[in-house]
């Protein structure tokens, strides 16, 4: 049972930048387990880093990961960072658990090119975390501008 001076968690749901641990570290959380999830109908553009968006023919990947509200001000409250809202999802996690989540969605998208050392970063965080090939290969798609996909 927690204490009623411990700060209460809650599961999050990650799928850009804070999927990495360096990045969560220097927002002030290392979360004590991290599970792939994967979270169905949306879907993720690069533009120039994550955004996602609804869409009831994809699913995303990321980590879901247990946080205060008091971490995630922080995290979300770093410079650059920009404007996320919370929103409450249900994910899959790898053990086919379904859990539910509060996931950090922009609601302005980029139209921007890749930044692509975000781009490469996020990439070998997902070969990290085992994301499926085919996830892998479609955030690397955004290598090339949308108008030669």
């Amino acid at each position: 049972m927690q204490s009623p001076t411990t700060p209460r968690r809650i599961n999050v749901f990650f799928y850009g930048s804070f999927i990495r641990p360096d990045v969560m570290a220097r927002g002030g959380l290392q979360p004590e387990t991290v599970d792939v999830a994967r979270l169905s109908g949306f879907d993720i553009r690069i533009d120039p880093h994550a955004s996602i968006s609804r869409s009831d023919r994809h699913a995303i990947y990321g980590i879901l990961v247990q946080a205060t509200h008091e971490e995630l001000n922080r995290l979300y409250g770093r410079d650059g960072v920009g404007v996320f809202l919370p929103e409450a999802v249900i994910v899959e996690t790898a053990g086919r658990r379904l859990q539910p989540a509060i996931c950090y969605i922009s609601p302005a998208h980029g139209g921007q090119p890749a930044d692509i050392d975000y781009l490469d970063r996020l990439l070998a965080a997902a070969a990290d975390y085992g994301f499926p090939q085919w996830y892998r290969d479609h955030l690397a798609s955004f290598r090339t501008p949308a108008a030669a996909r």
